[in-house]
């Protein structure tokens, strides 16, 4: 075969869709093959359409594997979102917190003052009346040196001061003639007595008061002990 007619076979040869695999010159040398691919007029190589690069093709798996990825991170970047607005609700509801406890605090405060004030102001309006019957007292006895006049005068002071505490709730203790108590009574005196007055007692120096369950100062007292009877009494 000529030089000529081989490279007119080739050129046929390029221009075909399709190039025979084995195509052999006359010295029986492989003739340069191009499997199943076009060339334009000017001879360029032109991909066909169904040849597609083997690093474009993704498998099924490549593809699952790629969409799970993708919901899991819409999935953490939603949750994401949804943590951070509740730590900004939460944020908010505790200042709220905080700021209510703080007012009525506050006004627990203010309540528990005024309370006070007012106990205060009640216990010297029942102090009033004695400082009165003082004053009598002692203008009766600028008029009437009397020691009879003068000691009604003290002991209704006294009286009055005394019905003033309790009017507060205050209240004396109970002590002559009552059992010894250690929680309410001192004992400042033993005095010997009959069997029937042991333990109790029989003279009072000072009144204990208390105030509702609290004992505000125990009543200094004598207290009764039993003779001891010898055998020939």
């Amino acid at each position: 075969m000529s030089w000529f007619s081989k490279k007119k076979m080739n050129e046929e040869n390029l221009n075909n869709e399709d190039i025979l695999e084995d195509i052999l010159d006359e010295n029986g040398e492989k003739i340069p093959v191009f499997d199943k691919r076009k060339f334009n007029s000017e001879g360029e190589r032109v991909n066909s359409e169904d040849e597609t690069p083997n690093r474009n093709v993704k498998s099924m798996r490549e593809t699952e594997l790629e969409n799970k990825l993708r919901a899991e991170t819409e999935r953490r970047e939603a949750a994401e979102a949804k943590l951070v607005g509740v730590q900004a609700k939460f944020e908010e509801v505790k200042n709220n917190l905080e700021k209510e406890t703080a007012e009525m605090r506050q006004r627990l405060m203010k309540t528990l003052e005024e309370r006070a004030k007012q106990g205060q102001a009640n216990f010297v309006m029942t102090l009033l009346p004695v400082l009165d019957n003082l004053n009598l007292a002692v203008k009766a006895s600028e008029t009437d040196s009397s020691f009879e006049h003068l000691l009604v005068g003290v002991k209704g002071t006294a009286r009055s001061f005394e019905q003033a505490l309790m009017n507060v709730g205050v209240e004396p203790i109970a002590s002559i003639g009552a059992d010894f108590n250690p929680e309410f009574h001192e004992a400042v005196e033993m005095v010997e007595t009959d069997a029937e007055n042991d333990g109790k007692i029989v003279g009072e120096f000072s009144r204990g008061y208390k105030f509702g369950e609290r004992l505000l100062r125990p009543a200094r007292v004598q207290v009764g002990k039993g003779k001891v009877q010898t055998a020939g009494e």
